[in-house]
């Protein structure tokens, strides 16, 4: 991949990253509720499912979610699904006592983080639809695929990681501050309603027609 093919894509990273989204909001929750090295178990599962689509993508898969109607609607309602229980398990998620742990807690483990992560990212159809009309611009047909699609996939992931770290932190901090329950509650309210919208979104996503 020539320099300049991959500062184009380095710039198109950030800007797809920086793109509020479903791994945003589940990062900033992620981050509110068990603190930012906790939290940050959930952007190392938004990788896994990145890198996941990429090498749906890279795979030759990606085109069948964009002529097939059955895989694209069993993958998007499966993600809207999953988004619409984030939602709800936020609105009940009980306050934290912070009498009694002046820590975030490590309420949920860090592999169930992981795989909530992960399944955010791997249930959006939309995104490897999406990939799959953006990666194509920045290979070269005539250059090895697979090292190119390796360079693709590491700078997404990188970049993605670091843009995920500054929504936890951001995230944590405001942690800090939201001490009592009934501000804890409000805040769970708000990002339910964002994982709620996020699930809305993607209900209305339909597939290209070619």
């Amino acid at each position: 991949m020539a320099l300049h093919t991959w500062l184009a894509f380095l710039l198109a990273c950030w800007v797809i990253s920086l793109s509020p989204g479903a791994g945003a909001i589940a990062s900033m929750s992620a981050g509110l509720r068990h603190g930012f090295w906790h939290g940050y178990w959930n952007a190392i599962g938004l990788q896994l499912g990145l890198a996941l689509q990429i090498a749906i993508v890279a795979a030759g898969v990606g085109a069948l979610l964009a002529t097939s109607q059955l895989a694209f609607a069993v993958i998007k309602w499966f993600g809207v699904l999953y988004l619409v229980y984030l939602a709800i398990r936020q609105w009940k998620a009980a306050p934290m006592d912070f009498s009694n742990a002046p820590k975030p807690g490590a309420t949920a483990s860090a592999s169930s983080l992981v795989f909530r992560g992960f399944l955010v990212n791997a249930s959006n159809p939309k995104a490897v639809v999406f990939m799959l009309a953006v990666l194509p611009q920045f290979i070269n047909p005539s250059q090895p695929l697979l090292a190119q699609y390796l360079i693709i996939g590491a700078t997404m992931v990188t970049v993605d990681l670091i843009v995920m770290a500054g929504y936890t932190g951001l995230a944590a901090r405001v942690l800090r501050v939201l001490r009592t329950p009934r501000q804890q509650r409000l805040t769970n309210r708000v990002f339910s309603g964002l994982f709620m919208g996020a699930a809305g979104l993607l209900a209305t996503v339909r597939q290209a027609v070619s």
